[in-house]
């Protein structure tokens, strides 16, 4: 696993608010994540998360939204073969030197799996779904097959994370549903991020971004992790969390339950 980011990459991403790092994984690591992904989609079944079908994350009609893609979070919790590829102390660490905060944790796990023929991931931005809000969260999208313009690779709105808000318009069927709220993105250019399995893209979580529809007969997978920078307070919004959990929480208590959220890196003072 290459975890040494370069200063063109950590540059890179300051300025754009997004990386791709290539060779991230080696060829006996991807197969291992890949190998990780079956068995933990397989003991899942149906369930996006450990604790419930659904998260509520598209607006509009679930069925459109499954085919966008297969979505199952927070896999790291029932799966230890997922949890040993996530609770990675060299990927937090990665994350913090992007964003130059000092400690990070796991937010929630993703596995996104775009079916073939599977519709395209309208502009969203991250963290307004989210229990917390902060502008230095983080997160990682891991290739586990090369992600192509024909299959639904990511694109990205450099630098759109300087203008954003909390305000969520969800993912919904419309690709431009994000552009009612910032209508100056409109005639923004996206760019493309293409990349070979193994390799992978950090993205700022109030960074527009999008995924293009699978044009070809075969899954596009990926695995991706959201990170929450360390000290974060609770905003009021469930997403991931049980209802036992929500129900002994108020707006403001802090989100620093080592087993919910597990502390990956600390800077060393």
């Amino acid at each position: 696993m290459r975890t040494t980011l370069t200063g063109k990459e950590i540059e890179t991403y300051r300025d754009n608010g997004f990386v791709v790092v290539e060779n991230f994984l080696d060829a006996d690591e991807l197969e291992l994540w890949r190998s990780a992904l079956e068995v933990a989609l397989s003991r899942r079944a149906d369930r996006k998360l450990p604790d419930r079908a659904s998260v509520g994350t598209l607006d509009d009609d679930e069925s459109y939204y499954d085919s966008v893609f297969t979505q199952r979070l927070n896999l790291w919790v029932d799966n230890p073969e997922i949890a040993d590829l996530i609770i990675n102390r060299d990927i937090g660490r990665m994350a913090c030197e992007l964003e130059d905060i000092d400690g990070i944790r796991v937010w929630h796990d993703q596995a996104l799996v775009k079916p073939p023929w599977g519709n395209p991931t309208a502009w969203h931005l991250d963290t307004p779904f989210w229990s917390f809000h902060d502008r230095h969260a983080i997160s990682i999208w891991v290739a586990l097959d090369d992600a192509t313009l024909q299959n639904g690779c990511l694109y990205f709105l450099p630098n759109t994370h300087l203008e954003t808000s909390y305000e969520n318009p969800g993912i919904t069927e419309q690709m431009d549903s994000l552009f009612k709220f910032y209508p100056q993105f409109r005639d923004r250019a996206p760019v493309a991020a293409p990349m070979k399995a193994g390799s992978c893209s950090f993205h700022n979580g109030l960074l527009a971004h999008a995924a293009g529809a699978n044009m070809t007969p075969y899954a596009r997978r990926a695995m991706t992790c959201a990170f929450m920078p360390d000290g974060m307070m609770f905003n009021g919004i469930q997403n991931i969390l049980s209802d036992a959990q929500v129900s002994e929480l108020k707006v403001g208590d802090p989100l620093n339950d080592d087993k919910q959220n597990p502390l990956l890196y600390q800077k060393e003072l």
